[in-house]
């Protein structure tokens, strides 16, 4: 991951920028980020295979990929800001879009999370590669040969296990439709762990999760 994420900033720091909006508006009014990092399989079975996306052809071999980073309340959070930095360019989008997936979920992560970072949209995605360069996965469930249901808890232990840095609270495991979706890690705006808020503190409790293998 640090790897990855070291790439990411690399190639994004060559990316120039594009117009402006032209005012503040909400931007940089946060108190913490969430890392956001889904697991791919599972969203190639509930969304990727039906788009084609390439993420899910057999021999990808991806698991945990970067959502997003979320600027966050201590109780909700901000979305659709204004802002006076500049969207980022195609060649921005393109380079996050190789580590996230598609350009068109980075360039919605900026337009939803990133303009309300206050942050220029290339320190913005800096900020997404450092966040990940943070988290060390897990590489058990990279090793999955076949769909599997267990607790969500063991996602979460095994995070914990692997980040010593981080408690129960500064992490959370989120489901969608009985399988395994989400772990998002809390962290000050200065990138550090930190605890999580109430209302994104709440994990998933299922205890037949279905996580299903990389492909």
């Amino acid at each position: 991951m640090r790897r990855l994420a070291l790439t990411l900033a690399a190639v994004v720091m060559t990316a120039a920028a594009a117009p402006a909006w032209a005012e503040d508006e909400g931007a940089g009014d946060f108190d913490y980020y969430v890392l956001s990092l889904s697991w791919t399989p599972g969203w190639c079975a509930a969304e990727g295979d039906a788009r084609g996306d390439d993420r899910c052809d057999a021999g990808a071999g991806i698991g945990w990929g970067l959502h997003g980073l979320w600027p966050q309340y201590e109780r909700g959070w901000p979305s659709w800001c204004r802002t006076a930095e500049r969207d980022p360019t195609r060649a921005e989008t393109a380079a996050m879009g190789r580590f996230m997936g598609s350009p068109g979920l980075a360039w919605h992560q900026w337009k939803k999370h990133g303009r309300c970072s206050g942050l220029s949209a290339r320190d913005y995605f800096l900020a997404s590669a450092r966040a990940m360069g943070k988290v060390k996965l897990p590489d058990l469930f990279d090793r999955l040969d076949r769909t599997v249901r267990l607790p969500a808890a063991v996602v979460e232990e095994a995070f914990l296990e692997a980040n010593p840095g981080l408690s129960r609270d500064m992490i959370t495991v989120t489901c969608a439709g009985g399988a395994i979706h989400e772990v998002r890690v809390c962290l000050t705006p200065d990138l550090d762990p930190r605890r999580c808020g109430r209302d994104v503190i709440r994990d998933c409790t299922l205890k037949d999760a279905v996580m299903q293998a990389p492909r």
